[in-house]
């Protein structure tokens, strides 16, 4: 790769965030077109093309890092260290992160808005899918909007400037979808602002370290997952969506944004 990569340490956040993606692009679409062409199951290929494009995420990420910054660490830097500090971090934020979910849904259970159901057979398959599947996701977005975009806004930002832009890039991206869908889920929105907020000042709570955030990603996911694929509750549609959460997603409804804003207040490091 012919690159004066030192100079792009000098750019501007915004070209440098430019730069990286293009060469993750260039690298990525020669490789992710065959499997589009070649496999018929359109989740394979999802599963397929995203797990090549982390894997390629992380292998630029440690290029990044020599070639541009001369940080051979750059992974540690954005707190994703093998550590067991950070390893009792993620139990700890998946048990909050958990903790969360249920206590939405048992908040909403006893006003009478939702009714539990027992487990089904499969229930002890769904923990384990729940558990790998959240950390997965977890590890690899926090990595994305807490490791990598964080660290280039704070070369070139203050803490509240690069505070405003990670938490709405994060919520916007998790929102876009076509138009008439998100003007339906138009209320997630707020929560997902929340939630961008609650991750930053977790990382912030650690030292820098990834694992809390991390852990309360995954625990959100996994205990959302569980509840949803287990079929654990029904809604009785006493309340209406907008306290509950339209479309039947917690976040965007009051109850979600009451206990994420909780979860906030006391996450935010002073």
């Amino acid at each position: 790769m012919k690159l004066n990569s030192q100079t792009i340490a000098h750019y501007p956040v915004i070209k440098r965030l430019g730069i990286f993606v293009i060469l993750l692009l260039l690298v990525w679409l020669p490789l992710a077109a065959p499997i589009y062409l070649l496999v018929a199951d359109q989740n394979l290929v999802t599963i397929l093309t995203l797990v090549l494009l982390y894997l390629e995420f992380i292998f630029l990420l440690r290029w990044w890092g020599r070639a541009v910054y001369q940080e051979p660490k750059l992974m540690t830097k954005y707190g994703l260290e093998a550590s067991w500090i950070n390893g009792r971090l993620i139990c700890l934020g998946w048990g909050i992160g958990g903790a969360l979910v249920l206590g939405m849904f048992v908040f909403q259970g006893w006003w009478g808005w939702v009714i539990w159901q027992a487990p089904g057979q499969n229930f002890l398959q769904i923990i384990l899918e729940a558990l790998l599947m959240s950390l997965a996701l977890g590890t690899a977005e926090e990595l994305l909007f807490r490791g990598w975009l964080w660290d280039e806004l704070r070369r070139d930002y203050s803490f509240q400037t690069s505070l405003g832009i990670n938490t709405l890039v994060f919520a916007t991206l998790h929102f876009l979808k076509p138009l008439e869908v998100m003007l339906k889920s138009l209320p997630q929105f707020p929560g997902l602002v929340l939630l961008g907020l609650i991750l930053i000042w977790a990382k912030e709570r650690s030292q820098g370290r990834l694992g809390l955030s991390i852990g309360l990603h995954a625990g959100l996911v996994g205990g959302y997952y569980l509840i949803n694929v287990g079929n654990l509750i029904t809604y009785t549609g006493i309340a209406p969506d907008w306290v509950t959460g339209v479309g039947k997603n917690p976040l965007a409804g009051l109850v979600g944004l009451g206990f994420l804003g909780i979860t906030a207040g006391l996450m935010r490091k002073r």
